[in-house]
């Protein structure tokens, strides 16, 4: 597969040249087929072969697989989820905080990755230490001054915010050295360019389907390493979490399978696992190559309005816009779908492998007309 034929697949690219895949992505045709084709199996047929559950099972297990397979983990070191918030709440939640245990995390983040902090601070009475950023970057000495006495650091991989590349390997020896755990939202990573968890070497990896991975809504997944597995207390327990439900006394199955707690819908994974398939058929550096060549070309178009960096990081472009909303809006209702953003004030496009140069140059038309 290239991305042209992963366009061809992917209707609203007919009608609306889509530039937001950073908040969500419409999911190509054979995802949807491939949900479609499960449930229908599920519904029609499982019933009077193997059984509804034991499909269901055979799926989850199917899936992790498949999602840590991508990542080069082993499969127990990954949980499904239903999104990057949920990922996070769980790492959060199952920390045994102390009053006065600091957690640093970076201006940069999205409110996924600081509300669940605010709310151990109002339960635990813990301290979160907010680290201040220079136009999406992040200063190490700083970081290293943060850190000394924390317990956690909670960052981005790419920030939602500037597209910038956070240095997640730099950041994490810096927050292990002062004996801190380190939890990276990647949800803006996986799907765009490579990403090896082992080379980041972080405790916590939560992420999501349903940007640039090009899945449904409704599929997340959690990495916990095996070296931090053993330092989170589940709060939260389930017959899909634990080695024999039926067991006395109960036991929680050894990876990070036991935040899964009992029967959820495996269609949004399916379609994950899907999307996956297809892009790996192009290829991790196929796909990062397109993004960077288009990016390059819109951020040439908008000249002095740009925020992000001139230099390639990632397929999400920040620019500046008298009124971001406004500018949103008639985009739209030019057929040019991006977002605004809170902080910077400003206008955001998301570039994938699926979009092409008409469609970074209608946006750019219409922003001079």
């Amino acid at each position: 597969m290239d991305p042209e034929e992963l366009r061809a697949g992917m209707p609203v690219t007919n009608e609306v040249a889509y530039l937001n895949t950073g908040a969500s992505s419409p999911a190509p045709r054979p995802v949807v087929e491939a949900v479609t084709d499960w449930l229908e199996y599920h519904n029609f047929e499982a019933p009077v072969s193997e059984g509804m559950y034991p499909h269901a099972w055979d799926t989850y297990e199917a899936v992790r697989e498949t999602i840590a397979d991508f990542f080069s983990v082993p499969a127990e070191t990954i949980a499904l989820t239903g999104s990057t918030a949920e990922g996070i709440n769980l790492i959060a939640a199952s920390i045994d905080w102390e009053p006065g245990d600091v957690i640093v995390r970076t201006d940069l983040e999205h409110p996924a990755g600081v509300l669940p902090f605010e709310r151990m601070a109002d339960l635990h009475g813990v301290e979160v230490r907010t680290l201040e950023t220079t136009d999406g970057r992040i200063d190490l000495d700083d970081l290293r001054d943060a850190v000394t006495d924390a317990r956690l650091l909670a960052m981005s991989s790419i920030t939602w915010s500037h597209g910038t590349r956070l240095p997640v390997e730099e950041a994490v020896e810096i927050a292990h050295e002062a004996g801190a755990r380190v939890l990276i939202d990647a949800v803006q990573s996986p799907g765009q360019r490579p990403v090896d968890l082992d080379a980041w070497g972080a405790d916590f990896v939560a992420g999501s389907g349903h940007k640039w991975l090009l899945g449904p809504m409704g599929a997340g997944f959690l990495y916990v390493s095996p070296d931090a597995i053993d330092v989170l207390t589940p709060r939260q327990i389930g017959y899909r979490g634990v080695e024999d439900p039926t067991g006395s006394p109960y036991q929680y199955k050894a990876g990070c399978q036991r935040f899964e707690l009992g029967t959820t819908s495996p269609t949004p994974h399916v379609g994950l696992a899907a999307s996956i398939d297809l892009l790996e058929a192009i290829g991790m550096d196929t796909v990062q190559a397109r993004i960077e060549q288009l990016t390059d070309r819109l951020k040439a178009g908008l000249e002095e309005r740009l925020i992000s960096p001139r230099e390639y990081e990632s397929g999400l472009v920040t620019f500046d816009a008298e009124d971001p909303e406004a500018t949103v809006e008639r985009l739209a209702e030019a057929d040019v779908i991006v977002r605004s953003l809170p902080y910077p004030d400003a206008v955001r496009a998301s570039v994938h492998a699926f979009n092409t140069a008409e469609d970074v140059d209608r946006l750019l038309d219409a922003l001079e007309s």
